[in-house]
């Protein structure tokens, strides 16, 4: 523990087994005072939060939820790195708080044993006592308290109650010395131990006494491997010493379970006590009826109906994304009458604000979005929709928990890759996080329905209840969804390969949610969101902004309508002019400015690019103006729509229900013929390649934060646009052949 003159700090640790009810305490808590980030190297998050009690500063270091502290992961050695003071980014901490449920005291004890063991002061919360109350389970704290020899605190974190209890009984633990904790392994596995530590030493290696518990616990070798432990010699002795104890009936690792739950049973001997007939519980009748196979699918599809209604409502979602563009627009609209036309002007307006408004638009969806997933998750309701989809996932090789974050990338990819943070399984989760992007978002749908709309012919089937476009429409949807399966087996049989994890996860009692741990949670997400994904779509929009509007020939472009400029405004000064010549001048002037536009962009980088890059897409049966489109597009995929309408003479507000875009677009030739540009092919061509791009910059920025490494990020971008170009090379070819046929 440190001081200074002012106040004294601790530093304690939050541990617990999931469902615990430890987010909701930590934010209890510390409130609003919270930082977030990844530790490097891991996609492990790690929060701060901070607070103040009785003239002491503590700050929380809240872990992982955990069942127990036997690492097989890099992800999972975090924990256990931050308890014993190995972490490099990371203050050793002071002391140990373990969050409990104390309607399963059986199991939260057993991490309780291995906390003990680090020799770190500790103090114990028994949380959800009335839920253990409603199952006839007594506890005699004190008593527990008195055998532990450690302070016990009874909360109700979600209530509010015993919190300041507790924060009096942590600025207590920096003057508390830890309890000596007698070992609830056999003899023979202590002797083994002690040679095994004697070795260490022997050779120079320095090791906490828990992580060689760890080791010769640990059969997979992964600890061996990540700790660098002496090498060939050692990896004999823990053989010879793991053979000596099963020879003496201590059988490794089943003999830790087996001394852990009998230190368990001793502890809670006398403390625990249950009525003799359990009582039905809400919780019980409520479970047979959502986690039944019939009924319990149709409530999880009305609740997901529910959640993605207010998505894409326009009565809520929309209009708040319509104050956000309308918002953006006035700002746009203000900068550009305060500056001259120009660079600068450009920059502000077509660049940053155009860029940034691009992706705050999105904010309210993924704020409703995250709103309904933490209030599902502190209900209790998310671990029993995991449990239903389970055995529909099991068989791509994962588990019911990638469900919820793919079916939220339909709205959209960003919020579908942050909630894969509920999947424990590291391979589960990245290999999640890879194919969300897959799912076809709402910015997609721009791009569906402008094709569709121009090209596609409408055939009404069932009376008018289904037609073709809706059927076109369907088919993009499917086609990431099958793409996005048979990626994942893929992905599961190859570079994250892997057993299909038992799908073990307890299902929490249901209970009121805490609407202060929603909203800090959505708060949370909603700032990472905007700090981490806007600071790359900034970058992004800059950089397409810069090649977009350089070189700026200003002679060359503007010369050939400069004397008719001239006139339009000699005439729109003249007040002898009537009011329908001016109408007309304006309108006049209005296309003169949209070529001149169109103009800039063919002759500026971007459209020279999409030149380079024809003879590439021409197999897809895009000319340049669609390759110019795509590359402009790669910070937002919506953003095609506004690149097309400069290309072709419209100006950038057109949108995908423009009649004047479609026309332009039905009416498109090839540079050097007759022939049509767009026709059924090259529709379905473009949509396809669309639905599976990774033509997302904000995407691909939150993809970096979870996995903290640019590794998967480009490994996305790099086969999503490889699949995308086949797909689309696929679609073109085929389309053509079968029509000419």
């Amino acid at each position: 523990m440190s001081t200074d003159t002012q106040t004294s700090s601790l530093t304690v640790a939050l541990i617990g087994n999931p469902n615990t009810g430890k987010s909701t305490l930590f934010n209890a808590i510390s409130g609003v005072h919270q930082k977030t980030g990844n530790y490097p190297g891991v996609t492990v998050e790690k929060k701060h939060g901070t607070f103040e009690h009785q003239g002491q500063s503590i700050e929380l270091i809240d872990l992982p939820g955990t069942y127990s502290l036997a690492p097989r992961s890099p992800d999972e050695m975090i924990t256990v790195d931050v308890l014993l003071g190995r972490n490099a980014f990371e203050a050793c901490p002071d002391a140990v708080l373990v969050i409990l449920d104390a309607s399963n005291l059986e199991r939260n004890l057993y991490l309780v044993s291995q906390v003990l063991e680090l020799g770190l002061p500790t103090l114990l919360t028994l949380n959800m006592g009335d839920v253990a109350q409603g199952r006839g389970i007594t506890i005699d704290v004190a008593e527990l308290s008195k055998r532990l020899e450690i302070p016990v605190v009874e909360i109700q974190a979600n209530k509010g109650k015993g919190l300041e209890k507790l924060k009096t009984e942590l600025t207590k633990l920096g003057q508390t010395p830890a309890v000596e904790y007698a070992s609830p392994f056999p003899d023979a596995f202590q002797s083994e131990l002690a040679e095994l530590e004697k070795s260490l030493v022997a050779q120079d290696v320095k090791l906490p006494s828990f992580l060689i518990e760890r080791l010769l616990l640990d059969t997979s070798g992964y600890l061996e491997t990540e700790l660098h432990a002496a090498g060939s010699e050692f990896h004999e002795q823990l053989i010879q010493a793991r053979d000596r104890l099963k020879s003496a009936g201590v059988p490794v690792p089943a003999v830790e379970a087996m001394s852990r739950y009998g230190w368990v049973t001793s502890v809670l001997d006398g403390i625990v006590t249950r009525e003799k007939n359990r009582p039905v519980t809400f919780s019980d009748k409520l479970d047979k009826v959502l986690t039944n196979r019939w009924s319990g699918s149709i409530a999880f599809l009305l609740i997901m109906l529910v959640v993605f209604q207010s998505i894409f409502s326009d009565h809520l979602a929309g209009k708040l994304m319509g104050w956000i563009e309308a918002a953006f627009g006035a700002l746009k609209d203000g900068v550009s009458s305060v500056l001259a036309e120009g660079p600068l002007e450009s920059l502000l307006v077509d660049g940053v604000i155009a860029g940034v408004g691009g992706v705050l638009v999105f904010l309210p969806q993924i704020c409703i979005l995250f709103f309904f997933i933490a209030l599902l998750e502190d209900c209790g309701y998310m671990a029993r929709a995991a449990y239903l989809m389970d055995k529909l996932f099991s068989k791509i090789g994962l588990s019911g928990k990638s469900f919820i974050p793919l079916l939220s990338s339909f709205a959209c990819a960003i919020p579908g890759v942050m909630a894969a943070r509920v999947i424990e399984n590291r391979r589960d989760r990245l290999i999640t996080i890879l194919v969300a992007p897959l799912m076809s978002c709402s910015a997609r749908l721009p791009v569906y329905l402008i094709m569709i709309g121009a090209f596609m012919p409408k055939y009404e089937f069932l009376g008018g209840w289904l037609s073709s476009h809706s059927i076109t429409m369907f088919s993009m949807y499917m086609l990431g969804i099958v793409t996005a399966v048979l990626v994942a087996w893929l992905l599961k049989s190859t570079i994250l390969k892997g057993p299909t994890p038992p799908f073990v996860m307890e299902l929490p009692s249901y209970k009121l949610p805490s609407i202060k741990t929603v909203s800090i949670q959505v708060a949370g997400r909603a700032w990472a969101f905007i700090r981490r994904a806007g600071t790359l779509i900034f970058a992004a929009s800059i950089i397409v902004w810069a090649i977009s509007y350089y070189p700026r020939d200003q002679e060359k472009v503007e010369g050939p309508y400069s004397a008719e400029l001239e006139q339009i405004t000699l005439g729109l000064v003249t007040k002898s002019v009537s009011s329908a010549e001016r109408e007309l001048l304006k309108d006049r002037q209005s296309v003169i400015e949209q070529e001149i536009a169109g103009k800039y962009l063919r002759n500026s980088l971007l459209g020279q690019s999409g030149q380079f890059i024809e003879p590439v897409v021409k197999p897809l049966g895009w000319d340049w103006r669609i390759g110019c489109a795509t590359i402009a597009s790669f910070p937002a995929r919506e953003v095609i729509i506004s690149t097309l309408g400069v290309i072709y003479d419209l100006g950038g507000d057109v949108d995908e229900e423009s009649d004047s875009l479609r026309e332009r677009l039905q009416d498109a030739t090839w540079d050097d013929s007759d022939e049509k540009v767009y026709n059924i092919p090259v529709a379905l061509s473009i949509m396809v390649f669309f639905a599976l791009c990774a033509q997302c910059a904000a995407t691909l920025a939150v993809i970096k934060r979870e996995t903290n490494s640019w590794r998967w990020p480009i490994f996305t971008f790099c086969y999503m646009t490889t699949l995308a170009y086949v797909g689309a090379f696929i679609t073109y070819q085929g389309a053509s052949w079968f029509l000419a046929a």
